[in-house]
């Protein structure tokens, strides 16, 4: 068997339990023995198992009262029952109770291991299931009002064909979980969901990086690489920030899409990919493309089925799940207590403008989680976290200065809203946020330090 396992059998036998224990022990397993329901309750309260064997009658309390009593308590553990007065309505009743299987006497050891093996393999893939929708519930898309509904309605009409999607959305607003939502609602579901930022990859790397390269292709090329249309065939390639690739690039992936096969840097041999392409970014093609920045037979090869998604300002109705949900997933991932959020703190988080949009959010969610005092999160625990929530700009996504102070203090807040905001807009793309500002990068690297912002501590999730 692939692991041990710690089994709980109960019978009323003696000599049913040596046996058992016995086959138990040589094929690997740990057994712990009781002879009554009751000492099995006791032993479930201290110990943990991974399945349970028992008789089902038995002196004082039956198999089956023990079965409901396990499910009355909550408790997940799998359970076999063994009888030799077996009947079928016995076993109808053990298996509306929740019993994995039923087994007659005299109990055959092949039989019973084969048994116990599947019930121990199938407890294992309802974990693994559980594990795997507690991990899809961190890309799950959160809200309910006007804006989420019309966008979750067009994610599902257009998952099911293979159409190209753009999706548009400031920085923040859940590009990439769109793109996942659209790839598990496709029949490509079941193949690898690939990604790639064009903005953060250096333009001499990032042919390799969609291709891939031959070993010995250039400096640094030690070994054969497969590139992001490779990793994703059969599934999905999702670009991120296809605004920010590099105009020389944007032919070769065209021919990509028009081809349906890549050419790994340094090789000379076609490869077959079937891969359906979702892109994204937060910038206006349509105007890029007026200013040569963007091929526009590109264009309309990946703007075939845009996207929009709201901003976080535009979503009022949706902030008490969202805060919920984030409450909720800060707290299991460090295993604090939930916390819940007041309505005034609600209210207080709806007024700030949100240039971050909901990656904002959550960050700013786990930082209330673990700086306020017991009980809900407050107002007043808002206002102490974001100093603008009371009174943003509105339309340009910064917080308003502070209020008071010397004009050099005040100038100086001023400065570093504008440039987080700036910053978190253009997803830290330095070159971006120095151009939106018309500063050299060298000197807004200096106005960062010089304010006290620190973009490594930023960056993180």
């Amino acid at each position: 068997m692939p692991r041990k396992a710690h089994l709980l059998l109960v019978d009323d036998d003696p000599n049913t339990l040596a046996s058992l224990s016995r086959a138990f022990r040589l094929a690997g397993h740990e057994a712990t023995v009781c002879d009554n329901a009751g000492r099995a309750l006791e032993l479930l309260r201290t110990d943990s198992f991974d399945l349970i064997l028992s008789d089902v009658v038995m002196p004082g309390k039956s198999g089956l009262e023990l079965l409901e009593d396990l499910k009355k308590a909550g408790v997940k553990i799998p359970v076999v029952l063994i009888s030799g007065q077996a009947n079928i309505e016995m076993a109808v009743r053990a298996t509306k109770l929740g019993a994995l299987d039923f087994l007659e006497k005299p109990l055959s050891t092949d039989k019973l291991l084969v048994t116990v093996e599947n019930a121990l393999r199938l407890s294992r893939l309802e974990d693994e299931n559980r594990e795997l929708r507690h991990r899809l519930g961190k890309h799950e898309l959160i809200g309910s009002g006007p804006a989420m509904t019309r966008l979750l309605a067009q994610i599902e009409r257009v998952a099911a064909s293979e159409t190209r999607v753009c999706i548009l959305g400031e920085t923040g607003t859940g590009k990439e979980l769109v793109a996942r939502a659209i790839h598990e609602k496709s029949a490509r579901r079941e193949n690898a969901f690939v990604t790639l930022n064009c903005a953060a990859v250096p333009a001499e790397l990032i042919e390799s990086e969609l291709f891939g390269h031959e070993k010995g292709a250039f400096t640094g090329a030690a070994v054969k690489h497969a590139g992001k249309f490779e990793q994703a065939d059969g599934g999905t390639l999702f670009l991120d920030e296809i605004g920010d690739m590099p105009v020389a690039m944007q032919a070769k992936l065209l021919r990509v899409l028009e081809e349906g096969e890549v050419e790994r840097v340094g090789g000379d041999k076609p490869i077959r990919v079937n891969v359906r392409v979702l892109v994204a970014t937060h910038r206006n093609l349509e105007e890029l493309v007026t200013q040569n920045a963007f091929r526009r037979d590109l264009f309309h090869r990946v703007y075939v089925f845009p996207l929009a998604l709201p901003p976080l300002r535009e979503r009022p109705e949706d902030f008490p799940e969202l805060v919920g949900h984030f409450a909720r997933q800060v707290a299991a991932q460090n295993g604090w207590k939930e916390k819940t959020f007041a309505e005034d703190a609600i209210a207080e988080l709806r007024r700030y403008t949100w240039p971050g949009n909901v990656r904002e959010l959550r960050n700013v969610v786990e930082r209330l989680v673990l700086l306020a005092g017991e009980g809900a999160v407050s107002g007043a625990d808002v206002r102490m976290v974001l100093p603008g929530a009371s009174g943003g700009t509105g339309g340009g996504g910064v917080a308003s200065a502070e209020s008071s102070g010397t004009l050099a203090d005040r100038t100086e807040a001023f400065e570093r809203e504008v440039l987080l905001a700036e910053i978190r807009r253009n997803n830290f793309h330095m070159t971006n946020v120095a151009r939106a500002l018309g500063l050299e990068r060298s000197h807004l690297y200096k106005k960062c330090q010089q304010l006290g912002i620190d973009l490594q501590s930023l960056r993180k999730p």
